[in-house]
């Protein structure tokens, strides 16, 4: 595994080192002691998969009340799709700050999204497939998020999305209760 820091603090782009030959490769998708070494929270308390059928589905931008947050490691594992980092750390040196970078089954990238920095995709092409690896189980009451197209952050989405869930489509404006 190979971590390369991002702009927003805590988040980082993580490679994977391959042993390939004819058949096809080998590839640790996860390394609690990787990540630990680099000082970064490894617990995984859950897995969720989601399936987008349609180039151009847009989810999020979601992330769980902060403090205490909740870790999140995700890639893409079919397809592609364009993944949106906002860090919303009231006391981060990256507070409001964004960026976005593309997860792939070809590039087989991950995303380490430490708590309270709010993620979402943008699906690129069809049938796109995105696992993630979250830190806390699931609590409805602690999810929040905000809007995909808020004025305060200004994300360069690579193109308008066709679909919106109807729950990412209700999130607010910055600032939120959360």
């Amino acid at each position: 595994m190979i971590f390369h820091p991002l702009a927003v603090g805590g988040a980082w782009s993580i490679e994977p080192e391959s042993d390939a030959d004819h058949r096809g490769y080998f590839t640790r998708a996860y390394c609690r002691h990787r990540l630990e070494s680099r000082g970064l929270d490894p617990a995984v308390v859950r897995n969720d998969v989601v399936v987008c059928h349609r180039r151009g589905h847009l989810y999020g931008l979601r992330y769980r009340a902060f403090p205490p947050g909740e870790v999140t490691l995700m890639r893409a594992i079919r397809g592609a799709v364009w993944a949106a980092v906002l860090d919303l750390r009231p006391t981060s040196p990256t507070y409001r700050q964004h960026l976005g970078l593309e997860l792939s089954l070809d590039n087989r990238r991950a995303l380490y999204l430490p708590a309270g920095v709010a993620h979402g995709f943008l699906t690129l092409e069809n049938e796109c497939e995105v696992f993630l690896q979250m830190s806390e189980l699931a609590s409805p009451a602690d999810e929040c998020g905000v809007r995909w197209d808020d004025p305060a952050f200004a994300i360069p989405w690579p193109f308008a999305p066709v679909e919106i869930a109807e729950r990412d489509r209700r999130l607010p404006d910055f600032p939120t209760d959360c």
